[in-house]
């Protein structure tokens, strides 16, 4: 006896898959978080020296590590890998052939 599993094919964004509102945003947020998160793994810096570095307190490092995003906004996110030493471009490009299907990423260079 098998049972037939649905399986449905991401779109790319799993907040977008799960119907939630600003799903670009919320993938974006996601990426950048994963971003910092990564290079205060690579320094081996512990919560405490994260928050020193990022000048925020260490609860808020916890919350951050764990994907808690409430109350970070991308402007934030953004100083927080200013502060790790990253710089940030945004790049605006025009998509003619299909303008509906303009989005936003993060790239990692």
């Amino acid at each position: 006896m098998s049972k037939e599993i649905d399986i449905q094919v991401s779109s790319g964004n799993i907040f977008a898959d799960l119907g939630l509102p600003n799903s670009d945003e919320m993938l974006m947020k996601a990426e950048l978080v994963r971003q910092i998160t990564e290079i205060v793994s690579q320094r081996k810096l512990n919560q405490v020296q994260a928050a020193e570095v990022l000048g925020i307190d260490q609860p808020k490092v916890s919350a951050l590590m764990r994907g808690k995003l409430t109350g970070f906004s991308t402007e934030r996110l953004f100083r927080f890998l200013n502060a790790l030493g990253c710089d940030v471009q945004i790049v605006v490009k025009h998509k003619l052939e299909s303008p509906a299907a303009a989005g936003i990423s993060v790239v990692s260079i």
